[in-house]
This record gives C-alpha cells, structure tokens and sequence, in this order.
C-alpha cells in the first residue's frame, strides 16, 4: 500500500511540474535528494551500526539479561498468559529495552524474533493459524508507543542536518513517549477489560 503512496505522490509531483513547464527544477529536486538521502544513510548506518555493536556487547556481558529480569513485572502485567522465561518475552524485552534507550534499529531485530515466537506460541495455542493473538496485538501497540529515554535517531537526524542544538528533543521525546506509552498501556488494558479477560 506504501509503494501505490510513494509511486502516487511522485507520479503527481512529475506531473504537476511537467504540466507548468518546471521540468528543471523536477529534475534537479530529485537529483539534490537523491544525494541527501545517500549521505544520511551513509550516517545513520554508522549510527545503527555502533548501537547495535553495543547492544551485542551489552548481551554478552548479561546486562540484557539483569534488564530483562528487571522488566519481568511489567510483562507478567502486560502479557499474563505469556511464560515470563520463554523466547517470546526476552525478545520483547530486549526490544523494549532497545527502544527505551533510543535504539530503534538495534530493536527491529528483538521485534521480528518476538513476533515469530509470539506466532509460535499463538500456533500451539490454537489451530486457526490466521489470527493475531492478544499477546501480538499488545506487543505491536507498545512497539508503535514506544517509550524512549534518548531520542539516538532523531538527534542523529538533527545534527546531520546541522542543528545547533541536535539534543534538544530530549526533553520534549521523554514527554511525548511517556504519554503515548502510558496510553497504550491503557489501551491495551482497557480491551482485556472489554473482552472480559
């Protein structure tokens, strides 16, 4: 659906341009873009490819594993028919650890993990292998919330695109999450209380 978007929205920028005799300028747009957008991945490679090392160092060294530990309470809460010992809730945690400290791209791989096992456990559960279980629609709504301390990504962004104070969306990022976290949360609690669960 995102490709038919993307494809629809320059297909009407051509368009429009080629309409009112601005082909030039089209062309030269999508050139100084195309650059842009070379050079930020070029940063943002960098960028994922030390929080990601750090992560695995982190992992290594059991300090994933005590953070884990210490979020085991929140996941007996959140996901109570999940075992708190399996794979599916240490690959959400380490997610939620990842996403909490900033770390979205070092997260998408604990996320992917989390979701197999989360089909996993939803396939010995029930036979119609179809559906979204509770557990992967409560994941997918914290994942999307995603409470963060530090912002890595955006102050990524920021300073590539010289910003005099790229850190400055900490404050406002803590404040945003902690509300968009806090009401997932309660979203997500709130169905269970529907559902009668």
């Amino acid at each position: 659906m995102l490709n038919y978007l993307w494809s629809g929205m320059m297909l009407v920028g051509i368009l429009w341009g080629a309409l009112h005799g601005q082909m030039a300028e089209v062309t030269q747009g999508a050139l100084t873009a195309a650059g842009e957008a070379v050079s930020l991945c070029i940063t943002m490679l960098g960028v994922m490819a030390l929080w990601t090392g750090i992560l695995e160092i982190g992992s290594r060294a059991g300090l994933v594993d005590q953070l884990t530990r210490g979020l085991r309470p929140f996941l007996r809460f959140m996901f109570p028919r999940l075992k708190t010992g399996g794979a599916a809730a240490k690959n959400i945690a380490v997610n939620i650890i990842a996403n909490v400290l900033g770390l979205g791209w070092a997260a998408a791989p604990a996320g992917l993990r989390a979701m197999k096992e989360l089909k996993k456990v939803q396939e010995e559960r029930d036979a119609e292998k179809c559906r979204a279980s509770r557990e992967m629609c409560t994941f997918l709504i914290l994942n999307i919330s995603s409470l963060q301390l530090i912002p890595m990504n955006m102050i990524a962004y920021r300073s590539q695109y010289g910003s005099v104070n790229p850190e400055a969306i900490v404050g406002p990022a803590i404040a945003a999450t902690i509300i968009s976290t806090a009401m997932a949360v309660v979203f997500c609690k709130g169905m269970e209380m529907r559902r009668g669960e």
